[in-house]
């Protein structure tokens, strides 16, 4: 039995609002910035992958600027991190684990909504992909960092295409439901944390070039991604 977007709870949207801007506001606690820099990295990833959805779809205003339910998670992991970061730092890979929660959500909540607007189902795996990473690659450049996107050295969309596929196929087939929603977002959650700890690559755009040796943090050991595991 599936369930069309409209119909589906809302907090699993905004859930994955909430990941996504703990992502941001960890980033901004780890350049040193203030609370209302915090305040826009959280917004910014949480609500833009959403926001490019819905300008895409053209069916109406966004979600972010028409329900103000939406303003609230960026609000509350402000605070959160805030209060707690200094109690956390030794996690150093919490920023990526919030992200990729939110990654695992969005893929599937883009993807949904696209198809319930009548998108055709390789469309909207498309629309599902860009929900996903579109926020994370405002909140990298807005901070100036690589973006997570871009890494040579990190598979970050391919966790979020696997995702939007199963969506959608599973939507084609009927069968997407409350329960495999939770084995899809699972599904991308692990992909995404196992290949970042695992350093896993995709090849690169030229066929025959090789990278340079990954760099190593001050304990010797090789790090993941563009600057190793995230403090």
């Amino acid at each position: 039995m599936t369930f069309a977007f409209d119909n589906a709870p809302v907090w699993l949207d905004l859930l994955g609002v909430f990941f996504f801007a703990v992502s941001g506001s960890l980033l901004a606690a780890r350049k040193n910035i203030d609370i209302v820099g915090s305040l826009l990295l959280a917004s910014l990833v949480g609500l833009g992958g959403g926001v490019i959805r819905d300008l895409i779809l053209d069916a109406g205003p966004p979600a972010a600027f028409s329900n103000p339910a939406y303003l609230v998670p960026p609000l509350l992991a402000t605070v959160l991190v805030y209060f707690l970061f200094s109690s956390v730092q030794r996690f150093t890979s919490l920023l990526t684990l919030f992200d990729a929660g939110g990654l695992a959500l969005f893929c599937m909540t883009g993807t949904v909504k696209a198809l319930a607007e009548g998108m055709n189902p390789v469309a909207a795996v498309l629309l599902g992909v860009m929900t996903a990473v579109g926020g994370g690659l405002l909140r990298d450049v807005t901070a100036n960092e690589v973006p997570d996107l871009f890494n040579p050295r990190d598979i970050y969309a391919l966790p979020a295409f696997a995702g939007a596929a199963l969506t959608a196929v599973l939507w084609v087939l009927g069968a997407f439901n409350v329960l495999t929603a939770a084995a899809i977002a699972a599904v991308v959650f692990t992909f995404r944390v196992v290949a970042w700890r695992r350093s896993w690559q995709a090849p690169l755009a030229v066929h025959g070039r090789h990278r340079r040796p990954l760099p190593k943090d001050e304990s010797g050991e090789v790090g993941g991604g563009s600057e190793g595991p995230r403090d």
